[in-house]
């Protein structure tokens, strides 16, 4: 065993691939584009391109940090490296919680669409799509465990397939809107901004959980090619232009092609309905699954190599028991971490089954994952401020851009989560609060030591 990552295995143009499929536009649109046009209406664009600011300006953030520090752990490390054990700890510890919760959901998500190519009939059974789900996440950790070249590999394959499917479902839908009429014509009242008395804090946390997983980047930052120099923060910071291009063309794609009423009411996968209703008939429809299906196995691949990252980070400075911090010396992949996550995911996935159905494991992952968000993500927003404070004596143009604008989009998600707490059932504020309070059970403050080795400088 060793404690080192594989340095240079990921270039520029993999780092970015990665963000892409971190925020996984396929299954971003499938599950969550009826949540939050239920949620906003007719003024879910709006609330696309509002709240894409302050999740800019964490990119932002992290851009700067990934310049200061390349780091596994990234925001953990980061916030650790500035602002203490207790706040690194339950930055880290936000991001294991987010990403356990999101399995469920994710895994579901796959199993479902992959169902719904393979035998429509079984698509509803949560039995069978739980199966099945569970199959592919195991799939999947295999994969991880093989190592990050072949990881990357695949990612690039099944990223620019998905890619180029919702590019062909995206032009149909609007060719056809255009040549048959929409069902609701565009209209300046899209980019308006008014919102539904008590539904603000909803669609805020549904765009923070669209735009959610880019950041996987920072996390392989040890591991991405410094050529160009800080491809990791790049990387990162690229695909979330990109990502919101996606989700904005989808979002218009629905409205034009269906009644509000119809679109809320897609809560499984909106991307097979508009293929179908753009007339890619049945055959055009499924393939528009196989997307989602390829966008699903993505996002879950880099939400597990953030956790399994994040985990190594912090077994390398301790925090967690130091079984965590080794990598194996052939893959040099934190193998004990993935093994630790293949069991815990395949228990919650399991866990799932007594649910009443997948679409209430769906809508409350998304907000209990959001508020998980909305805190680590602000942490490392305030640690970009502070890391940058100084910058004004030398370039104000510097310290706006990292020090102005990641406070105030940090400051934005931070309140919005204190807020979305407090109009959430009960199971969700269980989930996204009692997920973070359950961290002090395994926070150590002095089993904190020196690190089993040195993290890169």
């Amino acid at each position: 065993m060793t404690a080192t990552l594989k340095p240079g295995a990921i270039s520029l143009f993999e780092s970015v691939i990665m963000g892409l499929a971190g925020s996984a536009p396929g299954f971003s649109i499938a599950t969550t584009a009826a949540v939050l046009l239920s949620a906003a209406g007719v003024v879910s664009v709006n609330a696309l391109l509002i709240f894409a600011v302050p999740m800019i300006g964490i990119a932002v953030a992290y851009k700067g940090l990934n310049k200061k520090l390349p780091r596994a752990g990234a925001a953990y490390d980061w916030t650790t490296e500035f602002f203490g054990k207790f706040l690194g700890f339950f930055s880290g510890w936000a991001l294991l919680i987010a990403t356990l919760v999101f399995i469920v959901s994710g895994s579901l998500t796959v199993g479902g669409n992959l169902m719904n190519i393979l035998d429509p009939a079984l698509s509803s059974n949560l039995i069978a799509t739980t199966g099945l789900g569970a199959l592919m996440y195991l799939l999947i950790g295999l994969v991880l465990i093989a190592g990050i070249s072949l990881t990357s590999k695949v990612q690039v394959v099944m990223t620019s397939v998905e890619l180029l499917i919702l590019a062909v479902v995206a032009i149909a839908a609007f060719v056809h809107a255009a040549t048959h009429g929409a069902v609701q014509a565009p209209s300046l009242a899209w980019l308006g901004v008014g919102y539904a008395p008590g539904t603000f804090a909803a669609t805020a946390l549904v765009v923070v959980f669209f735009y959610w997983g880019w950041d996987v980047t920072s996390n392989l930052g040890e591991e991405t090619s410094e050529q160009p120099p800080n491809s990791a923060g790049n990387g990162g910071f690229y695909s979330v232009f990109v990502t919101i291009g996606i989700f904005v063309s989808f979002l218009v794609a629905a409205m034009v092609l269906f009644s509000m009423k119809d679109a809320e009411g897609f809560n499984v996968n909106i991307v097979y309905n508009i293929a179908q209703q753009a007339g890619l008939g049945d055959t055009g429809a499924k393939i528009a699954s196989f997307a989602v299906v390829l966008s699903g196995i993505a996002t879950l691949e880099t939400s597990m190599l953030q956790f399994s990252r994040t985990l190594f980070s912090m077994g390398r400075d301790r925090a967690m028991p130091t079984s965590m911090g080794h990598v194996d010396a052939r893959t040099r992949t934190p193998v004990r971490t993935m093994i630790v996550l293949i069991v815990l995911g395949l228990g919650m996935i399991f866990a799932s089954s007594f649910f009443p159905s997948v679409s209430n494991i769906i809508s409350t992952s998304v907000a209990a994952v959001a508020i998980q968000v909305c805190y680590y993500y602000g942490l490392a927003g305030l640690v970009c401020a502070w890391s940058y404070k100084e910058t004004y004596k030398e370039n104000v143009g510097t310290f706006i851009l990292y020090a102005v604008y990641p406070f105030l989009s940090a400051a934005a998600l931070i309140i919005l989560g204190l807020y979305a707490i407090t109009t959430y059932n009960l199971l969700t504020q269980c989930i996204g609060i009692g997920g973070l309070l359950i961290g002090i059970v395994f926070f150590r403050p002095k089993g904190w030591g020196v690190p089993l080795v040195a993290a890169p400088a």
